[in-house]
């Protein structure tokens, strides 16, 4: 397998995908600071695009996202890359989609049980950031 097809295999995540699969680190430029900053956090694909979102409260990552774009994904699954990328906003009719996935998937017995409750969709919708993920080179 080369790396190319690594990379691929590692960005073909999906609902049946493990916590591990879905577990990718960033590195975001400090919102105020400019300084980098190293986080771990599970990413999504949904219709074939790649998505950054989180439990529904203020993040830091999406702050970061915010004022300076550009950021790195660090793939962690069956491969090591550093992937340059760009985060953009999403559309309301999109974030409904990305969302509502993502809800279901942390409605999971076997992730909900890490998380200790049922996660509600629209407490989700009102105040989760999303972010696309466009990378430089997919």
């Amino acid at each position: 397998m080369t790396v190319d097809d690594a990379v691929a295999r590692a960005l073909a995540i999906g609902p049946d995908s493990s916590a591990g699969e879905h577990t990718i680190d960033i590195t975001t430029l400090g919102a105020r600071t400019g300084v980098p900053r190293r986080i771990e956090i599970w990413f999504h694909r949904v219709e074939g695009r790649w998505y950054l979102t989180g439990m529904p409260v203020p993040r830091n990552w999406y702050a970061n996202l915010r004022a300076h774009p550009r950021f790195i994904v660090h793939l962690k699954h069956g491969v090591t890359a550093d992937m340059p990328a760009t985060a953009m906003p999403v559309d309301e009719p999109t974030r409904r989609r990305v969302i509502t996935a993502v809800v279901d998937l942390q409605n999971r017995p076997e992730i909900a049980a890490r998380v200790s409750r049922r996660q509600n969709l629209d407490d989700w919708l009102a105040h989760s950031p999303l972010v696309e993920i466009v990378f430089d080179d997919v």
